[in-house]
């Protein structure tokens, strides 16, 4: 194998073609930072939209609890009767007799006259 000096055009390209490969390199380096940047952001939003998500459904489930309760009583006589008592309504047959130190809100002491929220 005989060695030989490479000519001038060889040489003068070797400069050209290696600033081509830097660029290249670099702009691979650009485009990997940039989807390992947008990895992270998925990441992180999917874990925040994920729990909300999950804070959704736990409120969700508690509507229905509050929904299924409110239909089991709504059913009960007895219960819609006190209902009517305490925003005042009396029966037919009764007569009406408030005493002077009477709460002008009977539903402050608890039980059936405390306001629930219904989803």
């Amino acid at each position: 194998m005989k060695f030989r000096l490479p000519h001038w055009e060889e040489v003068r390209r070797l400069p050209l073609t290696m600033m081509i490969a830097s660029l290249l390199a670099a702009l691979g380096i650009v485009q990997m930072s940039f989807l390992l940047g947008q990895g992270v952001y998925r990441y992180v939003t999917w874990t925040q939209q994920t729990g909300v998500a999950l804070a959704q459904e736990a409120q969700l489930k508690q509507d229905v609890e509050i929904l299924q309760v409110a239909k089991a009583k709504a059913s009960d006589p007895e219960y819609m009767n006190a209902l009517a008592r305490c925003i005042g309504y009396v029966g037919k047959n009764e007569r009406v007799v408030v005493a002077q130190s009477a709460q002008d809100n009977p539903g402050a002491n608890g039980g059936n006259c405390d306001p629930v929220r219904l989803p």
